[in-house]
């Protein structure tokens, strides 16, 4: 029988740089090695696993607003996972009405 790897919560800081109109992470993972991180976004949320030899560190939290995903820039450094995700456009896809 395969033993269940430990779990544990990260600590984590989001908040938003007006002067860019971008959503900021910084994720605290230390002792991971960086191709040992796994981050996916959506446009509403993320998912991070990042493994050490000895547990998982996960977590998975919502956006308080809509951001662009593809627009993610990443870097980790000193145990400390930094991510920026520009807003998404309010107006992306709304539809123009004509008036008559």
């Amino acid at each position: 029988m395969t033993e269940e790897r430990k779990r544990v919560a990260v600590e984590y800081c989001s908040y938003v740089d007006d002067a860019t109109n971008a959503l900021n992470l910084e994720i605290s993972i230390p002792g991971v090695e960086k191709n040992a991180i796994d981050l996916r976004v959506k446009e509403d949320g993320f998912q991070l696993i990042a493994s050490r030899d000895d547990f998982d560190y996960v977590t998975a939290s919502a956006f308080c607003c809509p951001v662009n995903a593809e627009s993610a820039k990443a870097s980790y450094e000193d145990g400390t996972l930094k991510v920026s995700l520009d807003f998404k456009d309010p107006m992306e896809g709304a539809y123009k009405v004509s008036v008559v």
